[in-house]
């Protein structure tokens, strides 16, 4: 009401011009109305506002942890563990008295799926399969539940189970948003970076939101897309409500900037990551990856283990390891690596494929010809860019360089989908290329892992530094011939 005065006024000073009688009394009347109707609404809403003892306003109840973490898991996003642990609780109470129940059946195996996500604990997921197929049995076919156990198939690192999954929820209710990023993420793990593309766009139709930028973000990061990939984290960071869900998006944009060697900004994401959720360790882990580079060894060890205490994922004991070695500390890295061992033997019993780790850890660490063995079948199951790569170097480490030189180049090849930029696949193919005699390629390779992330691994760097070094200068025998073959050192 008090918009409709004020344009009367102004309608009232146009008829009247400025200064005359009639158009003084028309203003004061005008927005005497205006003060009063402003008052009126005041006044309701005075009444309508909680007011504290003291006499401020009341803050809005919280969601209860059970509702939060509900809200999280049907829509794909992070959740608190303490909060999802209070939905497991409440979903397996009301379970008991209504067996029939299939949505509630789904979001339990959904929970389940984040818990074992979470807390890097296999045994989570043999429950949540269980929880999914007996929504299944219950209502078939039921998107919620199809889409979840496309969720525990990533989950377990089984990309090919996960599209058949996410395929059939789409068929059931395409128009569920929800569904897309566990495709996303099935296709990106197969290889198949244009399906991938395909879906993050279906999913932009249906969908805005922080979940869906952070979902984009992966996609574009996948294609070379830095700047693109850290606007979009930043923008779902800030657009986040929940902590969890914003510690998770902070991670990722802290593991970009590790990626392109920014390390104040990537320690920066990492600390308010676990300032927001403390069960964020993955955050915690990009703290010990970003110090140990800043040359802060303890604060760096401390870091790991505190990651390896509530999340002990192989890689992070694999990481842990190779710091050790790094500070020749070889005793230490080997009880790490005894660590990986048990931790993916535990795994497997929970159904989740760790292969890829192994082999990274068999092909410097342990049997080069395991690794081959292990990656082969890896890479017949779903050919990613990060197998291809793992691939390449066992066979590089077993003496097969020609073959390695393949993959290493795949890896990192922009049109067959590897435009990651990957300061580790460049020097994986540098190092091949040197033991075939390219030097010129190899010394490229080699400068090239080093302006993407001079600090991408605390053994690496210093052997492609010296490596460089022996290698000097270009020379006019450097420049490549297009139809020379490689040859063996």
């Amino acid at each position: 009401m008090d918009n409709d005065a004020s344009r009367d006024a102004a309608q009232d000073a146009a008829q009247d011009g400025p200064g005359t009688p009639g158009r003084r009394r028309r203003i004061r009347r005008r927005v005497l109305m205006a003060a009063v109707a402003g008052c009126a609404v005041l006044g309701g809403v005075l009444v309508l506002l909680p007011w504290g003892p003291s006499g401020t306003r009341a803050p809005a109840a919280a969601p209860a942890p059970g509702a939060q973490a509900l809200a999280a898991v049907t829509t794909g996003v992070p959740a608190a563990l303490p909060d999802l642990a209070v939905l497991i609780d409440e979903r397996e109470r009301h379970l008991q008295a209504h067996p029939g129940d299939a949505r509630s059946w789904a979001v339990l195996g959904a929970a389940y799926v984040e818990q074992g996500r979470r807390t890097a604990e296999p045994e989570y997921y043999p429950k949540a399969e269980k929880a999914l197929r007996t929504s299944l049995k219950v209502r078939d076919p039921n998107a919620e539940a199809l889409a979840g156990m496309a969720a525990l198939a990533n989950a377990r690192r089984d990309f090919g189970a996960a599209r058949t999954w996410g395929e059939a929820a789409l068929k059931a209710d395409r128009k569920r948003w929800t569904t897309y990023p566990a495709l996303i993420d099935a296709y990106t793990g197969l290889g198949d970076h244009k399906a991938a593309k395909r879906t993050l766009d279906r999913l932009l139709d249906l969908r805005s939101g922080p979940a869906v930028q952070a979902r984009a973000a992966a996609v574009y990061r996948d294609r070379g897309w830095r700047e693109d990939a850290a606007v979009a984290l930043s923008d779902a960071a800030a657009a986040a409500e929940a902590p969890a869900e914003r510690a998770a998006y902070l991670e990722r944009a802290g593991q970009l900037a590790w990626e392109r060697g920014d390390l104040d900004v990537a320690l920066r994401h990492f600390q308010a990551a676990v300032r927001l959720d403390p069960d964020q360790r993955a955050a915690l882990a990009g703290q010990g990856r970003t110090l140990a580079a800043l040359g802060r060894t303890t604060e760096a060890l401390n870091a790991y283990r505190a990651a390896l205490a509530k999340q002990p994922l192989p890689e992070y004991a694999l990481e842990l390891g190779e710091l050790y070695e790094a500070l020749g500390m070889g005793q230490a890295a080997r009880v790490q690596y005894d660590l990986l061992r048990e931790r993916t033997a535990r795994a497997a019993a929970g159904g989740v494929d760790d292969e890829l780790v192994l082999g990274h850890f068999e092909a410097d660490h342990g049997d080069p010809d395991s690794a081959v063995q292990r990656l082969r079948t890896e890479w017949r199951r779903q050919p990613g860019v990060a197998v291809a790569d793992a691939l390449g170097w066992a066979l590089y480490r077993a003496g097969e360089a020609e073959e390695a030189l393949k993959f290493a180049r795949l890896a990192n090849d922009k049109k067959r989908g590897g435009g990651v930029r990957s300061a580790l696949y460049v020097y994986h193919q540098g190092m091949i290329e040197l033991e075939l005699r390219m030097s010129g390629a190899a010394r490229r390779h080699l400068q090239e892992a080093l302006r993407i992330n001079p600090h991408f691994s605390p053994t690496r760097v210093p052997l492609a530094e010296a490596t460089l070094k022996e290698l000097g200068e270009p020379s006019v025998e450097d420049v490549p011939d297009m139809d020379a073959k490689p040859k063996r050192r």
